[in-house]
């Protein structure tokens, strides 16, 4: 919880403008086949965004792809399932690039792990 509200005080695009439509947008709410969510979170300055991917399974997901705005290397901030957290520590190597492969109305999109029963955070 300690390092989850420590990217939260950090991350503008996590709390900014929580207020306001613009702070918050679906990728994919839809895939309730794979039961994964996806959104972005935007701080006031538009290309201050911040991807949320959470996989409600016990399922591993393994090169789940996403559409992403822009392109370039997305850092993942935060796993829940890291070894740290007592999870099995299936993750990103610390990141990923976008590829320009089109996704939910996107240029690029991103092929990510998303851990089973967990999150990740990744911010461009």
């Amino acid at each position: 919880m300690q390092d989850l509200n420590h990217t939260y005080q950090r991350e503008r695009s996590l709390h900014e403008i929580d207020f306001h439509p613009s702070g918050f947008s679906w990728i994919d709410c839809n895939d309730n086949e794979n039961s994964v969510i996806s959104m972005i979170r935007r701080a006031r300055e538009p290309q201050d965004f911040t991807v949320v991917v959470a996989n409600f399974t016990p399922v591993p997901r393994p090169f789940y792809r996403i559409g992403v705005p822009e392109g370039g290397w997305y850092r993942e901030l935060l796993n829940s399932d890291g070894e740290m957290y007592g999870g099995s520590n299936m993750g990103n190597g610390g990141g990923v690039m976008a590829e320009e492969i089109p996704d939910h109305g996107f240029r690029y999109s991103l092929s990510l792990a998303v851990p089973p029963l967990g999150f990740v955070l990744m911010k461009r």
